[in-house]
């Protein structure tokens, strides 16, 4: 039974604040019985005459079970749904003399002092109960509860901060958490349809909860199926269709829509609106006379509400088929990306029913049917930032952007979202260095552009090209390469793939094609081990009096003072003598880089004084520079751009992923005024001749303008410093330590959004392709934590806005599943 005292004083009730300010248990919304949330498009229009009704339309038939939660109450003890629920339906027992036993009872859990003592003893403040029918029998039960109630008949929030009985967010969402299990509980011995649950609201769909925030965000963690109570009143068409829509674009399911007949036929323009997508039921005139029982009133309504009964559950066993049968359909028609699908084991796919923020609502069906929590530790390939308020604010924007504007062909014309993303990429990333940006539709195909403007800007500089009026693609005198780094990763498109160094991506068996058109260099590493951040220097850098270099913090790594380091002169030295030596070097058309981090390549730390260095060797040698930031920008790494780390500036810089939040494929080709010079003449063939039908949609736009000014702005991401330059530090560094210490860890690094660790394996244990790591992963999936391993390579990634103490519970669950993998291997 539900644990929680009736009454809980505000005083007791502020200590739990503090105790619950992030929610300490995953929300699970059970799917062992059908669970559905009432919404009203405004005060007043009769949500709990719909409750009461699907109650009676539930118990009234045969023995059942029906919850009936309100979670926020104000005005009471005056005017009390939960009571009014308990008592209509003992009338209506009563009235129908049904030889069915009925049981009913009704609770206030938590009420403000000034709610209690406008009570008395004898009223609903505590336990009421009734009984009629014999004993013995299988009984029909009716269970009302009031989370948390206050006096004042005003706005919950208003009430709550007058009454002294504050309740957070984590809070209320716990206690409502508790109470689906209560449900799931009492139906453990009943079949589906036996058991129903609904969570009735207060006000409006946008109506404040007690914390301020707007109750459609604060439930939409649970994301329960929704019946919305709309309005038959004049202007009641405009209420109810606003109303849905902000339900809508939150992600909630809006099974049905209910409202009273006032003769105004409001019913035919929402059926025309909804064009069938969701029932449209209307409810006899409510008498007015306050002394009306309403009984007759509830008889008339009995078939309507019997009808809306059913389509519930209808939706429900619906809603319950299709996750059971996904991932079977997935096996047979799906062909994931990086899934050797022979090695996927049974059950190893993920039904992922939605994502609230930082976490996926993931569907699981082995003790009991389960839709829980899944933080996104691998932030969904990258792309990830927003918390979930940020998450309805790019879904708003987007929807304006789809709405005004649908999809706009780019060349030689402008709209806002793109000049207004522009703006900001130049005044951001791309300030003090940039003056263009050129959209594209992913990070591949970013990098393929810029490739095109370094080659254009190196051959310009170099007298390979001279003005043309023609097509002179046969003319093909010079074959240019690029200078990369081993480890790198540039994405999967053709000419992507031939900038990269040899991996499992570009061999044989993916591109055949593939030849390398690179000079490729082995970057010396940083990274943690035993609890201090070393060096990794190649072979070929090796100097008979150069000493093994440590650092005592990351901070030292990065200092612009290593420069004057004797290590720095032996890079330039082995750079210099590479460039000067190889064969065809002269060719070197472009330097492509990942700053600071290789991902897919393994998550390594480049030590950013090689980069640095190598930098201002090919500007030496007017090499045009690009700088890979599909992944490492947008605070990706600490810092908007990863030029703020290693000290020096692109020619050309690609961002994608995180620039939209993630939420809608953009990207973006930053370059400097000469490169676009570059490409200026009088024939048009003398123009980037690259493009895609997508360039600069509206939508991608728009959420990029959202992403960036959100991600910056210190009051809506708490993690950005005032300036706006820097997050805090995310992930506790004593517990990074820590980690680096464990036998089981070859090395550790943590800058920004990312701490990534490769476990120690040798032979086929080691490597892209292994599956050593697969036993760990699991275990933090049953911990609530999603990743997926670069092989032995495992990480964590977080958002922009994610808190530190959420990263710190990720290192912690981290840590205690290799003490256990350790254990295993022994």
């Amino acid at each position: 039974m539900f644990r929680f005292p009736s009454i809980i004083l505000s005083r007791r009730l502020h200590r739990r604040n503090k105790l619950f300010s992030t929610t300490s248990q995953p929300l699970e919304l059970p799917l062992s019985h059908p669970i559905y949330i009432i919404w009203g498009s405004n005060t007043g229009v009769g949500k709990t005459l719909v409750s009461a009704g699907i109650a009676a339309a539930s118990l009234l038939s045969s023995p059942a079970k029906f919850h009936y939660l309100k979670p926020v109450q104000t005005g009471f003890p005056s005017d009390s749904d939960s009571r009014f629920v308990f008592n209509k339906l003992r009338q209506l027992f009563l009235r129908r003399k049904l030889h069915t036993p009925f049981a009913a009872s009704h609770r206030i859990l938590n009420a403000s002092s000034a709610a209690r003592d406008s009570g008395n003893r004898d009223n609903e403040m505590d336990l009421s109960s009734y009984f009629a029918g014999e004993e013995g029998l299988a009984f029909s039960e009716l269970i009302c509860k009031t989370l948390f109630a206050w006096e004042e008949a005003v706005s919950p929030h208003l009430a709550a901060e007058r009454e002294s009985l504050v309740v957070k967010d984590s809070v209320l969402l716990e206690m409502l958490q508790q109470c689906f299990r209560d449900v799931l509980e009492s139906g453990v011995d009943k079949e589906r349809s036996e058991v129903v649950c609904v969570v009735e609201t207060a006000g409006g769909v946008a109506s404040p909860g007690p914390s301020g925030s707007l109750q459609c965000d604060l439930y939409r963690p649970f994301r329960i199926p929704a019946i919305l109570v709309g309005d038959g009143r004049l202007g009641g068409v405009s209420g109810t269709i606003s109303a849905y829509e902000s339900l809508v674009i939150r992600g909630y399911d809006v099974v049905a829509i209910v409202l009273e007949d006032h003769g105004l036929l409001n019913e035919g323009p929402l059926m025309s609106y909804m064009r069938n997508k969701v029932p449209v039921l209307v409810l006899p005139p409510v008498p007015k006379d306050p002394s009306n029982d309403l009984l007759e009133w509830f008889e008339d309504s009995h078939y309507l509400f019997s009808n809306l009964k059913e389509i519930l559950l209808s939706a429900y066993f619906e809603r319950i088929k299709k996750l059971h049968d996904m991932p079977r359909k997935a096996s047979d028609i799906i062909w994931w990306p990086f899934t050797q699908h022979k090695l996927v084991p049974d059950g190893g796919i993920t039904v992922i029913d939605s994502r609230c923020g930082e976490n996926f609502a993931v569907f699981k069906a082995q003790k009991t049917e389960v839709i829980e929590p899944l933080f996104d530790a691998c932030a969904s390939w990258w792309t990830q930032g927003p918390d979930a308020i940020m998450q309805t604010e790019l879904a708003r924007e987007m929807a304006y952007a789809a709405a005004r504007f649908g999809h706009v062909m780019f060349p030689e014309n402008v709209h806002e979202p793109a000049l207004n993303c522009s703006e900001l990429l130049l005044e951001g990333v791309g300030k003090g260095w940039a003056s263009r940006a050129y959209f594209s539709d992913n990070g591949s195909t970013a990098i393929e552009i810029a490739l095109k403007m370094a080659f254009r800007k190196f051959s310009v500089d170099h007298g390979l090209i001279l003005d043309c009026h023609e097509d002179t693609t046969n003319e093909r005198s010079t074959e240019l390469m690029v200078l990369a780094l081993q480890r790198s990763y540039h994405g999967d498109t053709l000419g992507a793939m031939e900038a990269q160094a040899p991996s499992s991506y570009t061999g044989f068996l993916q591109q055949p094609w593939y030849t390398g058109r690179g000079l490729f260099l082995d970057p010396p590493s940083v990274f943690m081990h035993n609890n201090t951040w070393n060096i990794s220097i190649p072979e070929g850098f090796q100097s008979e009096n150069l000493k093994h270099e440590t650092f005592a913090s990351r901070d030292e790594v990065f200092h612009k003072g290593r420069d004057k380091s004797e290590l720095a002169t032996v890079y330039s030295s082995y750079i210099s003598k590479v460039l000067s030596g190889c064969r065809g070097s002269n060719n070197v058309g472009a330097l492509i880089m990942e700053p600071v981090i290789q991902g897919a390549g393994g998550m390594h730390m480049v030590d950013p004084l090689f980069q640095r260095v190598l930098v201002n060797e090919c500007r030496s040698r007017k090499i045009p520079v690009i700088f890979d930031e599909v992944f490492t920008g947008f605070w990706r790494l600490g810092v908007e751009t990863a030029v703020e780390l290693i000290h020096c500036e692109p020619d050309i810089a690609c961002f994608g992923k995180l620039m939209t939040g993630g939420i809608i494929p953009l990207a973006a080709t930053l370059a400097t005024n000469a490169v676009f010079d570059s490409f200026i003449g009088d024939s048009k063939l003398k123009a980037l001749l690259h493009g895609h039908s997508y360039s600069a949609h509206a939508m991608g736009c728009m959420a990029a303008v959202k992403s960036i000014q959100w991600f910056k702005d210190p009051s809506s991401n708490a993690n950005v410093s005032s300036e706006g330059r820097l997050l805090r530090e995310l992930w506790d560094d004593k517990m990074v330590r820590q980690i680096s210490l464990h036998p089981a860890v070859q090395r550790v690094v943590a800058l920004g959004t990312l701490c990534a660790l490769e476990l120690k394996a040798e032979g086929n244990n080691a490597g892209y392709g292994t599956l050593y790591a697969r036993p760990l992963l699991q275990k933090l999936r049953e911990d609530g934590v999603y990743m997926r391993p670069l092989g032995n390579v495992i990480y964590l990634m977080c958002g922009p806005c994610t808190s530190p103490e959420i990263c710190n519970q990720l290192l912690v669950k981290l840590y205690k599943r290799l003490e256990e993998f350790n254990g295993s291997k022994n």
